[in-house]
């Protein structure tokens, strides 16, 4: 074995403490100072020495952290303080009676009163224990009193200081602190593709995919998990006294811990309530799971003043986000037919409140779809909604199942018109055949009218529905023949002044422009991206009907298949026939220089020119659509995911998962005041 000399034995401690620098930049701060390369080459060097010298191989060790040989069982710990679980509020009314026995039990008024108020991350609950400063162990919440040892595998998580910072602050004895593991949606999402391509079950939300890697008798599994870590306060400390909670998580942060940046001190109940509408407003913008917030009593002898429950502590309370997963049953599944003759299946659910929504529907999307989840009627399932997504079947809870339930069998003909159902070869969606089917000339007019179209303000579905029953509207173009009389005499409900309204309405959208007219349309795969792809490439109505399929596919962004609707929609008889009759009733087919700046800059070349941008988090300055428009005008494009071919990530507030897709792929990042020069601004 060689002899260790001091300057190994430096060189090897210099190289742990610039490898822990950098990884608290990295994964605490999101804020590197070194290329990936540089950082390998750090850590390569500290593997090298250790091999060399395995006596010099510390527990805090960076090395350490890439698991151990798998365990038997795992050893409980019994925690010094308990970790209290929290009341809850979900509603104002509640928030306020916690308030209300806060003030009672204290005796203090309400402006002596401050609280901490901080996002609750949805994971699993663990203390992380610190000796001089040393990582020594971790462990879960269990059942508040006694947890299960899993330090291995937090060793593991990259957020989780193996030896704290001294530079800031003094270490204490002991430190125990505690804090929530989690797993971002990205994570999750590439965790559940991974578990798919295997043939394993598939985690139902990031809580559950966190809580079972960290619970892995093999630590190396959880190392190849990514999970994160944010703490929210200690447990016992020894050597260091604190008067706040404020002032504790501003220590922990010194300490090199990783923490939520939205804590806020508040001075009032309004303020609580105010941060908690900011914080459900971004909720579904972040890449981590949130069910609510936390509040506490700021001050620790305030604290200590109004105790604890048998396990609650009277000082703090969980004000809950509606839930955005929820257990329902399945009563039936019915066939939707929509304007592309799409054949979607939708379960019929028992109600129940998701998200802050009653729902009773959910899209089970497509055959394949039921097969893969083995979803049947009369199950019980687990549900989500998140933000304004249609609502969704996550996964079957089989273990509820009585042996009643029912394998349900996709229809071979049209439930609408009765027309012969196919499946197109390579597709996973159902298509009606018939060409006069009531559901898609519905879906097709509503498409039309909307507000991405050619927003006909006031013309609901339910109108449309009529409309078409009645058989005063047979295509889109019947809406510009409509008159007063023709809906006052036919139309139920309807009066004089919504008549004039919706009459208004229909006149007022002759005027769209272009990218509005090619979206109401409805050409199959020409979403409202690409309308604004082919009305700056092609600048006309007119001449995009001209294009061949080859010319169409040569422009960026445009592939084979959506070249081939294209080409199919202008070159379809009764389509130009409805075109002509959108003409004939004064329908404006505009060209893009009409409509100012909104054209293609073909002379000017500007430092956005054929340059590709993604879009993340809030700007500003701007909102997403202004952004997307400047780019477009200047001559750039705007995608919505990161990939080789991007050349800038425009980030701005509370980013998504995008930020780390271009850094993975090395995809230049620049901010909003990056941007605003970039166009001259």
């Amino acid at each position: 074995m060689p002899k260790i000399d001091e300057k190994t034995r430096k060189k090897i401690q210099e190289l742990r403490e610039k490898i822990n620098y950098h990884n608290y930049l990295y994964y605490v701060l999101d804020s590197p100072e070194v290329s990936d390369a540089e950082y390998d080459r750090l850590f390569d060097e500290l593997v090298e020495l250790e091999k060399k010298y395995p006596e010099l191989v510390t527990p805090d060790s960076p090395t350490q952290r890439v698991g151990a040989p798998p365990l038997i069982e795992f050893k409980t710990v019994k925690h010094s303080l308990p970790m209290l679980s929290l009341n809850k509020a979900t509603t104002e009314e509640e928030l306020s009676d916690f308030h209300r026995r806060v003030l009672e039990l204290s005796g203090l008024p309400e402006s002596k009163i401050e609280y901490t108020a901080e996002p609750k991350f949805d994971g699993l609950a663990v203390e992380l224990v610190y000796e001089d400063g040393v990582f020594t162990q971790g462990s879960t919440r269990g059942d508040g009193y006694v947890g299960e040892d899993v330090t291995l595998n937090l060793k593991t998580v990259r957020t989780i200081p193996m030896k704290l910072l001294t530079k800031k602050a003094s270490l204490p004895k002991l430190l125990e602190v505690r804090g929530e593991v989690i797993m971002t949606k990205s994570e999750l999402e590439k965790l559940n593709k991974e578990r798919e391509k295997n043939g394993e079950p598939l985690f139902a939300n990031p809580r559950n995919a966190a809580a079972g890697s960290v619970r892995q008798l093999n630590s190396k599994i959880t190392a190849s998990r990514h999970l994160t870590s944010f703490v929210y306060g200690t447990g016992q400390v020894q050597g260091r006294k604190f008067s706040t909670q404020f002032e504790t998580i501003q220590y922990l942060k010194d300490l090199g811990f990783h923490l939520s940046q939205d804590m806020k001190l508040c001075k009032s109940l309004n303020e609580v309530k105010d941060y908690y509408q900011k914080i459900l407003a971004k909720r579904d913008s972040l890449d981590y799971e949130l069910d609510g917030i936390v509040i506490k009593v700021n001050d620790f002898k305030l604290q200590g003043k109004l105790g604890e429950l048998s396990r609650s502590p009277r000082w703090a309370v969980a004000w809950k986000f509606p839930p955005q997963q929820e257990t329902t049953k399945i009563k039936d599944i019915m066939v939707n037919v929509g304007r592309t003759g799409a054949l979607t299946p939708v379960a019929i659910l028992e109600s129940v409140r998701v998200g802050g929504v009653e729902i009773s529907r959910a899209t089970l999307h497509n055959e394949d779809e039921i097969n893969k989840k083995d979803i049947r009627i009369g199950d019980t399932v687990l549900v989500q909604r998140a933000g304004d997504v249609i609502p969704e079947v996550v996964m079957v809870i089989k273990n509820k199942r009585t042996g009643k339930e029912r394998k349900f069998v996709f229809p071979d003909k049209c439930p609408v018109c009765g027309s012969k159902v196919e499946r197109p070869p390579d597709e996973a969606v159902h298509r009606c055949t018939g060409i006069a089917c009531p559901a898609q000339l519905k879906e097709r007019i509503s498409h039309f009218a909307s507000k991405g179209g050619m927003d006909m303000e006031g013309l609901g579905y339910k109108f449309i529905e009529q409309m078409v029953d009645l058989g005063i509207v047979k295509d889109p173009a019947d809406l510009y023949y409509l008159t007063e009389k023709n809906l006052l005499d036919k139309m139920e409900r309807m009066g004089p002044k919504l008549a004039q309204n919706l009459i208004n309405a229909i006149n007022k959208s002759k005027n769209a422009d272009l990218p509005h007219l090619i979206f109401a349309l409805g050409i199959r795969n020409v979403g409202e991206h690409m309308a604004s792809v082919l009305a700056r490439e092609f600048e006309s109505l007119d001449n995009l009907a001209k294009q061949s399929v080859e010319d169409l596919t040569s422009v960026y962004e445009i592939g084979p298949v959506v070249g081939e609707s294209i080409y199919n929609f202008f070159h379809d008889e009764k389509n130009q026939k409805v075109l002509e009759k959108l003409k004939k009733a004064g329908v404006k087919f505009p060209e893009m220089s009409e409509f100012g700046s909104m054209g293609k800059v073909k002379t000017t070349v500007t430092p956005l020119t054929d340059k590709t941008f993604v879009l993340t988090g809030g700007l500003d300055s701007f909102t997403r659509d202004e952004a997307k428009r400047t780019i477009e005008e200047m001559g750039g494009r705007v995608s919505s995911s990161v990939s080789k071919k991007t050349d800038f990530v425009i980030v701005g507030k509370d980013p998504g998962s995008k930020l780390s897709d271009a850094q993975k792929l090395g995809v230049k990042t620049i901010d909003e005041t990056g941007f605003k020069k970039m166009i001259g601004r």
